[in-house]
């Protein structure tokens, strides 16, 4: 049965939100004055970084975690998709750029910092930990093996980071990429996860043992099951990167005017 008073306090996810959360509070709070003096504090950042946090405990530490991990695919694949989506995004939003400087700044690191942050490398890194870990023995062994569960959604988690890292960078030295980079960027990382979700979608067998043999807690059936998660992860994952495609078209296009204020003007002929 589902206990849905059950959320995790274990060390390593609570005790690691709240150092994170406390390191936070220090480096924006009295340390501020020493990384950026005389800037204010960074309250809409701080919301950004708070908000993410939560969302991460809420993926991972609610009562939605037992059902991801016992008994539903769908349920584990929205778990991803909280991980993926919302709380790296607000990460990342969440950090002023004074906060990140002291590492990109840093000369020796940023000949590797400058490989990393690329979009090309951080959408194979992206793609490349989410198909891996949707192989059928390593998922099914990290839902059989806490620590490696953990190990897992922090991979994941961290993936997410580099995914969204071109678009929304918080660092002045290793900035986002430009618009028409960000739009071609994008769909490329859609066409790389293609095979993954069509592996999960279309598979005539129930791919992971787990959620084969596990309670049936709806109507769905496993096959069922693994049906919806892979829609989910499509269309999840389609819907957001057309969203961010569709903000970064309107900057462009914005920018172009800026550039060439005729080209948002109606011609002569039109005007008349």
């Amino acid at each position: 049965m589902i206990d849905w008073t059950h959320w995790h306090n274990e060390p390593i996810l609570t005790g690691g939100l709240i150092f994170l959360g406390w390191l936070y509070a220090i480096l924006t709070g009295p340390w501020r004055s020493k990384l950026a003096p005389g800037t204010p504090y960074p309250r809409s950042h701080a919301i950004k970084f708070y908000s993410a946090l939560l969302c991460f405990y809420l993926g991972v530490g609610s009562p939605l975690d037992q059902i991801a991990e016992r008994y539903l695919l769908s349920a584990h694949m929205l778990q991803h998709q909280i991980i993926i989506y919302p709380a790296a995004i607000l990460l990342l939003l969440g950090l002023p750029d004074w906060l990140v400087r002291p590492v990109t700044a840093h000369q020796s690191l940023q000949p590797v910092l400058k490989a990393v942050t690329h979009p090309v490398f951080c959408g194979i890194v992206y793609t490349a930990v989410m198909s891996v870990w949707h192989l059928p023995f390593l998922y099914d062994w990290a839902l059989q093996n806490r620590p490696i569960h953990i190990a897992e959604h922090f991979l994941m988690f961290g993936a997410a980071l580099f995914y969204w890292w071109p678009l929304y960078s918080p660092s002045k030295e290793f900035p986002p990429a430009s618009y028409a980079g960000q739009m071609l960027y994008l769909p490329a990382v859609i066409i790389g996860m293609t095979p993954v979700f069509a592996y999960i979608t279309f598979s005539a067998d129930v791919l992971y043992p787990t959620y084969e043999f596990a309670p049936r807690i709806c109507a769905l059936s496993a096959a069922g099951d693994q049906l919806l998660a892979g829609s989910m992860m499509k269309l999840g994952g389609m819907s957001v990167a057309m969203i961010a495609f569709g903000i970064s078209f309107l900057h462009w296009y914005r920018q172009s005017e800026q550039k060439n204020p005729a080209l948002g003007r109606p011609s002569a002929g039109n005007a008349s």
